[in-house]
């Protein structure tokens, strides 16, 4: 199903690094993804956009009616628009020139058919049958796909002006999804960070996420999965109202960017070892549910598309082609790669102080933190414009942020209305209760520390993108970055060409040979969790099942990382990093484990 000529997408990079990736990489073909999360952005970027284009702009203020969803869809029209300019003034562009038109091609895969009717071109002598083939390579040139994302357990209810919450339609999830459904977009949805059937059944409102007369589908839809059984119950909720799955994307619970939702001590390659032997069952699954949807719409689903099936793709911490060529033994259809966008200033909006931070960073800078507000662990990396903010506001005694959008407002321990446990309101209110109660000093301290390095992530996430516009100063605006792990192995700062070379395998590998295979990385990171889970554990009936559950699929997966590494490599693929990783993590699960069950036995 796919309809690009990329074999690679960038995925979401928090609210504000992939903000504008569209408008920059779209018209050279390449596929990207905005977040939703913060519409008040949107409209600032929009407003950047429009008058650098010469485009008409009208503010939609913050109080205005269904203000979420319609600055979003300005948002996504402005893209669109622009995106549509800068491709039409690269299809102008003459071949045999160095310019974006060769760059557009000369970007492409080697296997793609329009590279090799373009390299074909190169060899051509001037006249009628150059020119014609001229004219039809032109004619397919086609931009990139200007993806969304929506975090679906972000679902914040509004309030009007008495204080009254506004009907469901109104919630932040809700309110994306419309800004984004009545938006001019041709593209993708993704769904990530849970699953919200309200979200899911309101889709059917409109008709752009069904197939049309000529069989296709203006808006697909793109589930992040954490295993195939996610990805089944999903799929077939969906079709039972004639709503099809575009895409399975599934990535490391770990080894990625921003928030890591761990599996259950399911590795990756296991993940999609079921995804493989279980693919075709999902066709099987959906396709008559979704048939019997459009029979009792009266609609005529196109005999063209029953065969139609969604691509797989996967993402989070791959380093270089040897690991892609690895992945597509599973039959992966295309591959994610973030975090290494983040060193490429053509790609990301990132503040020269913070590129800079990652451009050094080594493993002991980044860290799976605790800062995330939603309680949900949180790559990221040490001395942040975000980190020095937070500890000199707590140093002085004020901590927490004044909380001015309120996006991930969750708790009511305090208040009737939810607030944000990175707040000003909140921390200084659960400060106070520490204070009174009757313990240690030594565990005051550390309670307290827990409260105040929740950071404010809605704003933080944005001000670099807002620094490198010239829309906000970098003094006044700390910045937060979530980069994966991955990203200390990439240390220059690269062009576009750098990157898609490197990813293709063209050309000298951008990593050090000595970098760990992606599955190993996963494999220290998800042992590494287990032994925080059981320090963490209270050993009840139920922790205790699960940690026994997690163990057992995590031995599981090691067994079969060593039998991958036992293959033959692919040209770059550090599989021997793999054999010994897994022998030193069995050693340490064993030692994580012998100290468990004394606890309980």
């Amino acid at each position: 199903m796919t309809d690009y000529f990329h074999t690679f997408h960038i995925p979401v990079m928090g609210t504000g690094h992939s903000v504008d990736t569209p408008i920059r990489v779209a018209p050279l073909g390449i596929s990207s993804v905005i977040s939703l999360v913060d519409d008040l952005l949107l409209e600032k970027i929009r407003k950047y956009y429009t008058s650098k284009f010469n485009l008409p702009y009208v503010k939609i203020p913050r109080n205005a009616e269904d203000g979420r969803a319609k600055r979003i869809t300005a948002y996504l029209d402005t893209v669109y628009e622009i995106v549509l300019k800068k491709m039409e003034e690269i299809r102008q562009q003459p071949f045999f020139k160095n310019n974006n038109k060769r760059k557009y091609f000369e970007l492409l895969p080697e296997e793609s058919p329009l590279r090799k009717k373009y390299e074909e071109l190169l060899k051509m002598k001037a006249g009628y049958e150059r020119d014609a083939l001229e004219k039809d390579l032109t004619s397919r040139m086609k931009p990139g796909s200007i993806d969304v994302n929506i975090m679906v357990t972000l679902d914040r209810t509004h309030f009007d002006k008495n204080g009254d919450p506004l009907d469901d339609e109104f919630s932040d999830a809700k309110a994306g999804l419309r800004g984004y459904a009545n938006s001019c977009l041709e593209s993708g949805i993704v769904y990530s960070a849970g699953f919200n059937r309200r979200l899911f059944s309101y889709m059917t409102r409109f008709k752009d996420f069904y197939r049309d007369k000529m069989g296709r589908i203006r808006k697909r839809i793109i589930l992040k999965v954490s295993d195939f059984r996610s990805a089944l119950v999903q799929g077939k909720f969906l079709a039972k109202k004639g709503l099809e799955v575009y895409e399975f994307r599934i990535e490391s619970g770990l080894n990625c960017g921003g928030h890591a939702f761990a599996s259950n001590g399911i590795l990756l390659p296991v993940l999609l070892k079921e995804f493989k032997e279980k693919r075709k069952s999902l066709m099987s699954e959906f396709q008559p549910l979704i048939q019997k949807y459009y029979k009792k719409m009266g609609w005529n689903y196109p005999e063209s598309k029953l065969n139609d099936r969604p691509l797989i793709t996967v993402q989070g911490g791959i380093g270089n082609h040897g690991e892609v060529c690895r992945l597509e033994e599973f039959n992966i259809d295309r591959t994610g790669w973030a975090s290494p966008f983040l060193l490429v200033p053509e790609v990301t909006r990132v503040d020269a102080t913070t590129r800079e931070l990652l451009r050094q960073a080594q493993a002991d800078d980044l860290y799976m933190s605790d800062v995330s507000p939603l309680g949900i662990p949180f790559n990221n990396v040490h001395k942040t414009g975000s980190e020095i903010w937070t500890q000199k506001r707590v140093a002085e005694g004020r901590p927490g942020s004044p909380c001015p959008k309120g996006i991930l407002v969750s708790n009511t321990e305090f208040t009737e209305k939810p607030i944000c446990l990175a707040s000003r309101d909140y921390q200084k209110t659960k400060l106070k209760e520490i204070e009174n109660m009757d313990i240690s000093a030594d565990e005051k301290a550390r309670i307290c520390q827990k409260v105040v390095e929740k950071t404010c992530i809605c704003d933080y996430l944005e001000n670099g993108a807002l620094i490198t516009l010239g829309i906000a100063k970098e003094k006044n605006s700390p910045q937060s970055i979530c980069p994966g792990p991955n990203i200390e192995w990439f240390n220059k700062f690269y062009t576009l060409s750098e990157m898609i070379d490197h990813i293709y395998g063209r050309g000298p590998s951008l990593v050090s040979s000595e970098r760990p295979h992606m599955f190993a990385k996963e494999i220290v990171m998800y042992v590494e969790y287990f032994e925080k889970m059981v320090a963490d554990s209270s050993l009840t009936p139920g922790e205790i099942k699960a940690l026994q559950e997690f163990k057992s699929n995590l031995e599981a997966g090691l067994d079969f990382c060593l039998e991958i590494a036992h293959k033959s490599p692919y040209l770059g693929e550090n599989l021997t990093s793999i054999s010994g990783c897994v022998e030193r993590e069995k050693i340490r699960l064993k030692s994580i484990c012998n100290g468990f069950e004394k606890k309980i036995n």
